[in-house]
């Protein structure tokens, strides 16, 4: 079964312990750290995942937007995330490889995420040790965005990659989740999806997410 994510990045800040717990009914939480640097725009960071974690029991799926993402990880982990993405673009090969490197060190799930710009074999070098891709179908940086229907080819080249390499990996999606989109999406290939606002811009949450599962 398809498997849905809320992302806290539309949730009302006001009220984020009440937004994470009207997704109870989610498989994971997402949470999308943004430095100002990798994408213009700035969110969260260390002490707010913290206090996510002490607030939920959802497994915590963070997103890490920021640039050389290894001076961070063990911060991130520490504050209690499950699995942790950086982004391909936002290092040097060598700077990708120890952040993963870190995160088996500190124990959590490791995944790499792709922008709209990067092709999909640009996952190989790291592939069978991954637990999640991540495929954006938008461009990075801000929430609410139109889908990148252009982007389907890349999540089915990055599904038949994991099915021939390394099956046990999730393929997560984020970026313009729908019903529509989402149904896309797991056509293509994928098996985790992020929302945002097609959860929290619904009257309820708990039968957004149930939709979104199909």
């Amino acid at each position: 079964m398809t498997q849905i994510a809320p992302s806290i990045l539309a949730a009302d800040f006001v009220n984020l312990e009440r937004d994470i717990r009207r997704v109870s009914s989610a498989d994971w939480l997402h949470v999308d750290v943004m430095d100002g640097a990798f994408v213009p725009n700035i969110t969260i960071g260390v002490p707010v995942v913290a206090s996510i974690r002490r607030c939920t029991p959802l497994p915590l799926d963070v997103h890490l937007m920021i640039e050389k993402p290894v001076r961070y990880i063990e911060a991130f982990a520490k504050a209690g995330a499950d699995l942790l993405s950086v982004h391909l673009e936002a290092d040097s090969p060598a700077g990708i490889a120890k952040a993963l490197q870190v995160m088996e060190d500190c124990g959590v799930k490791k995944g790499v995420a792709l922008r709209p710009i990067t092709k999909a074999e640009a996952i190989l070098p790291y592939l069978e040790e991954l637990d999640l891709v991540l495929v954006m179908t938008v461009e990075p940086g801000f929430g609410g965005q139109s889908f990148l229907t252009e982007q389907l080819e890349t999540i089915a080249q990055v599904r038949a990659l994991i099915d021939r390499y390394h099956p046990g990996c999730r393929l997560e999606v984020d970026g313009g989740i729908n019903p529509q989109t989402a149904r896309q999406a797991v056509q293509a290939g994928a098996d985790l999806l992020v929302a945002g606002s097609a959860v929290y811009g619904a009257d309820d949450p708990s039968q957004a997410i149930a939709a979104l599962r199909g």
